[in-house]
């Protein structure tokens, strides 16, 4: 790092400074205020804090070094814009008109209170232990590769860059609330596209271009199936990405993530209308296209360069060489002074937006749903407090999670997905059943979300048995195992979908059907002529011209890929 990177970082966190210290001087004196931003965000807002959110350290380290060891085979999971579309278009004028702050506390307007607890305790459980932990996990070593220091006054770098970046993260989150976490994504989400951007332009010009990249690329094979890293499409025995399991798997865990989880959809409903709101969505599908561009093929070209000189990747101690050093040993070996601060701001920049998003949103739904329900006379500005010791307990619990995470092998995107898929399917069946189906009952979405959670349990405590249990002889045949265990990732995330699907179905059919009271303007067919009015006047022609951009550049995407 030359002086020249040192003063672009000090001029990044002036700027960063500045924009805090306007937002406390902002009145926030309710929960409203400090969980949503007073609900007066523009598009412009919405859209980029959208993106800067969903884009973490997991993406710097974990989808580069996924392009790196497999190629094209994680953009399932990029190439998602048009998810955020369904929340835009279906669920946004739901939201609205539930008047609701959190996920679980609609899920309470639509079934019962005892679904908005199980939820809320199921999303703060995933926050803790796989989006705060893996964050901060990965943020620690994406810095020890980047300023290439191991301990400092003898402690390990990586608990330094780790803790630090959590504390600062956490002071602005605390003090901000979500505006700090609005308008400094206006700020981070230009340095993280431009210095992402430059990446991968020195990249592909230090290897000789796409062609090249494609070349090489393509006859690295990944299955014995004849499948290389260029094909998004592989073949249905493929044991970790088949075809059929990696298009119905990224579509369950898109779908709960984009348009039911509290951490991207607060940022909508901060939002000052249904137009604006929406037009975030679109805009930050957008944006979503980027990443397979900014952090895959980057990951690509990395492996590409090792290959053409058999030595730009450092090598694992088994001699491998190491996918997840892919983004930093880019930046390390090909920015030059100046630039490389550039591209730290930007790994600041999506480090910090995306620990800022969970952690409010991770207070919000403590304090919404748990605090504020049982104290509803409480004072507004005490709310607020218990949203900030809230956040410091989730900080903590992070923090405390790390030391078993890095005992673990696969602790980046790919494990991130694969918890999310035992996780999405049960809150996923609860919200489709709860919007799509007048009948769906108040037990009835309950037991789809108690089911998700057991199953989502079991599959969890199975692979980690297994992992590290020695298999005994005979248990090949154990049918436990077979199920919970030597299933495909994918194919078990669609499974049990259709069985939280069904067990929604089932119990709602021999229980009482909700009222029609209880359902007005929640599901479809329910709204009023005065609701309708208000969605159809809140969008036009170019809301659609957009959205079908989108969809094409999606479809235009998998035939180049296929």
């Amino acid at each position: 790092m030359a002086l020249l990177d040192w003063i672009v970082i000090g001029l990044f966190f002036l700027a960063l400074i500045g924009i805090i210290w306007w937002v406390m001087r902002q009145k926030q004196g309710n929960a409203e205020d400090y969980f949503l931003g007073g609900k007066d965000a523009t598009w412009i807002a919405i859209g980029a804090s959208i993106f800067a959110s969903n884009i973490g350290s997991e993406h710097l380290i974990g989808l580069a070094g996924s392009g790196a060891s497999s190629g094209m085979a994680m953009a399932h999971w990029e190439i998602q814009g048009w998810m955020i579309l369904i929340l835009g278009w279906v669920f946004v004028p739901f939201y609205t008109r539930s008047m609701v702050i959190t996920m679980p506390e609609f899920l309470e307007r639509r079934y019962n209170g005892a679904s908005r607890t199980i939820l809320s305790l199921i999303s703060l459980i995933s926050y803790v232990l796989t989006k705060v932990a893996v964050t901060v996990y990965a943020g620690g070593l994406v810095f020890q590769q980047v300023f290439g220091i191991d301990s400092l006054w003898g402690i390990d770098f990586f608990w330094i860059a780790a803790i630090g970046l959590v504390v600062l993260t956490a002071l602005y989150t605390i003090f901000g609330g979500m505006k700090s976490v609005l308008y400094t994504s206006v700020l981070q989400t230009p340095i993280l596209l431009l210095g992402s951007l430059i990446i991968l332009v020195l990249g592909l010009k230090e290897l000789g271009g796409w062609d090249e990249m494609i070349k090489i690329c393509s006859s690295v094979e990944v299955n014995e199936y004849g499948d290389t890293m260029t094909n998004l499409i592989r073949s249905n025995d493929d044991p970790q990405y088949p075809w059929l399991g990696a298009l119905i798997g990224s579509a369950i865990i898109g779908f709960w993530y984009w348009c039911t989880d509290q951490f991207i959809v607060q940022r909508v409903l901060s939002g000052k209308n249904e137009k604006e709101a929406r037009r975030g969505t679109i805009f930050g599908a957008y944006l979503k296209l980027l990443p397979v561009f900014l952090f895959l093929i980057p990951g690509m070209i990395a492996l590409a360069l090792h290959w053409k000189t058999g030595n730009f990747l450092p090598l694992m101690e088994s001699g491998v060489a190491n996918s997840d050093a892919a983004f930093p040993t880019l930046v390390a070996k090909l920015l030059p002074a100046g630039v490389k601060g550039l591209i730290v701001c930007g790994i600041l920049a999506a480090l910090m937006s995306s620990l800022a998003s969970l952690f409010n949103s991770s207070s919000a739904l403590f304090t919404i749903d748990f605090y504020q329900r049982f104290n509803p006379k409480a004072d507004p500005k005490k709310v607020v407090r218990i949203g900030q010791i809230a956040t410091i307990v989730v900080v903590v619990l992070g923090i405390l999670w790390i030391p078993v995470m890095r005992s673990m092998g696969d602790v980046l995107y790919k494990y991130l997905q694969e918890v999310q898929s035992v996780l999405a399917p049960g809150i996923a069946a609860a919200f489709l059943m709860g919007v799509l189906w007048k009948r769906a009952s108040a037990l009835g979405g309950m037991w789809g979300l108690i089911a998700g959670l057991v199953i989502g349990l079991t599959r969890l405590g199975a692979k980690i048995y297994y992992d590290n249990a020695a298999i005994m002889p005979g248990s090949e045949g154990n049918p436990f195992k077979w199920m919970f265990y030597d299933t495909n990732w994918l194919f078990f995330c669609g499974w049990m979908l259709v069985f939280c699907l069904i067990v929604v179905w089932v119990v709602s059919l021999v229980t009482p059907a909700p009222s029609k009271e209880k359902i007005q303007g929640l599901v479809f067919g329910t709204s009023t002529p005065e609701q309708r009015a208000a969605t159809r006047a809140s969008w036009n022609a170019w809301d659609v011209i957009h959205t079908c951009i989108i969809l094409g550049i999606t479809a235009a995407f998998y035939w180049y890929f296929w």
